[in-house]
């Protein structure tokens, strides 16, 4: 064999070790996307697990509010997160934050509602009530979001007035999550005239305001307050936050010094 038929034949071989080597590199790196790949696709699917889990597990009174967000009738403010009571036109407002099972709501309420109403029937005070369900977060149980679900209820039938004083005047220990019960929320409807309709018992039972309140509860976590009753007159925070403590004759002196000067709203009726 010549010279150049020897070296020809050395350089094929050379060429074709190449081209199996390069072969070889080329698998090697579509493995390596491969695995990469399934490892970046199950980061994925456990991060989006993991963003479930702590939404589920979210607590401290925060609460899924997904669902259709359904406000009651006669809602006010942004995104109709307010009930409103008494004239549309009231010379002063008083905006309070409560939750129903809130035991400080109670002593509120028990103390001021006579006022408050007073106020309201003629035409000196619009009330706003947030409704809250803050004790839900701290002690768990549903009694907070239950109640309030059927106080929206009563919102829709034009009783919601009555029926929250019901709540409170009926209101359970704290430690105890009676409200939970809807057949309690529906027996203490009872008290209100009229209000036990088939529409207000299917309300109740179907949860209807049930992403409406947890988003009421979603914008109080957001608003800055932290604790309940938060009772705000004219936007100004009147109670627990002032060196002297409010008081019913005080609440009413605060009313008539604000509105000084001013008509009173036109109350077409009795608020409910």
């Amino acid at each position: 064999m010549s010279p150049n038929n020897r070296d020809a034949k050395r350089g094929a071989r050379q060429a074709l070790q190449e081209q199996r080597e390069k072969e070889k590199a080329r698998e090697k790196r579509k493995r390596t996307l491969i695995v990469a790949g399934g490892v970046v696709a199950v980061l994925v699917i456990a991060a989006v697990i993991g963003v479930v889990v702590a939404d589920n597990n979210n607590s401290g009174g925060s609460s899924d509010s997904t669902g259709p967000v359904s406000p009651p009738k006669g809602a006010i403010g942004t995104d109709s997160l307010v009930i409103p009571v008494g004239a549309a036109d009231a010379p002063s407002t008083l905006a309070i934050y409560e939750d129903f099972r809130c035991p400080a709501c109670d002593s509120f309420e028990k103390s001021f509602t006579s006022t408050i109403h007073s106020l309201e029937d003629s035409g000196q005070l619009r009330t706003e009530y947030h409704l809250v369900t803050l004790i839900d977060g701290n002690l768990g149980g549903s009694g907070s979001l239950d109640a309030a679900n059927a106080a929206a209820c009563a919102q829709d039938q034009g009783k919601f007035r009555d029926f929250h004083d019901v709540l409170y005047n009926n209101q359970p220990d704290e430690q105890d999550d009676k409200f939970a019960d809807k057949s309690t929320l529906l027996t203490l409807a009872g008290k209100v005239s009229g209000l036990t309709t088939p529409a207000f018992t299917s309300c109740v039972n179907n949860g209807t305001h049930d992403s409406w309140v947890k988003k009421s509860n979603d914008a109080f976590n957001s608003s800055g307050y932290s604790s309940t009753p938060t009772v705000l007159l004219n936007g100004k925070n009147i109670y627990g936050s002032q060196s002297a403590a409010l008081t019913p004759d005080s609440l009413k002196q605060m009313v008539t010094d604000a509105n000084k000067g001013k008509q009173p709203g036109k109350v077409t009726a009795t608020p409910s």
